[in-house]
């Protein structure tokens, strides 16, 4: 008997000044049960840097192929196609290949240089990608944060973003590695 993804609620007030959105998302989360907390709460943290009424969390790990985030145009077009971690390079040609615009958000400490200068340069090639790397710290302080009830205020500005809950900030630059 395959085991079933545990759900998650958040409510997460985004103040993004670069991009003038301003507005509060009730998310559901569904965690499949090979990810951990932390890859769930870096999922939370691209879905508030590219925070919108049509952004959706995608089938991710339990869909090979499909987006941990997507956006999509009334005719069903993909607009947006976010992925979380260090995919393989030829998922993420794909995903160029089906979507206007394909963001990574890379995760995880020294994972993350091993991952970009094997797949960097071919990765670069792909006019409509940027890869951004979380900082650990985020992630990491993130993860205890991680209830199946969350609350998160958070404000982007000029590339710095606040988080927080539970009477605590974590302040993270994202770093664009490619755009």
């Amino acid at each position: 008997m395959a085991l079933k993804a545990t759900i998650f609620k958040a409510e997460l007030a985004v103040s993004d000044l670069g991009r003038n959105h301003f507005a509060t998302h009730s998310l559901t989360i569904a965690r499949h049960p090979s990810e951990t907390d932390e890859r769930m709460m870096a999922r939370l943290i691209a879905f508030a840097l590219n925070a919108d009424e049509a952004l959706e969390f995608g089938r991710g790990l339990s869909s090979e192929g499909e987006p941990d985030l997507v956006k999509k145009d009334l005719t069903g077009s993909i607009e947006l196609w976010i992925d979380v971690g260090l995919p393989e390079e030829r998922e993420v040609r794909k995903a160029a290949g089906r979507a206007r615009e394909v963001k990574v958000y890379a995760y995880g400490g020294r994972g993350v240089a091993p991952w970009w200068s094997q797949n960097g340069v071919a990765l670069s090639k792909l006019a409509n990608l940027t890869v951004i790397e979380i900082p650990t710290a985020a992630t990491e302080a993130m993860t205890a944060w991680a209830e199946r009830s969350m609350r998160f205020d958070c404000t982007i500005q000029e590339g710095q973003v606040w988080l927080a809950a539970r009477d605590e900030t974590i302040h993270f630059e994202p770093m664009i590695l490619s755009a």
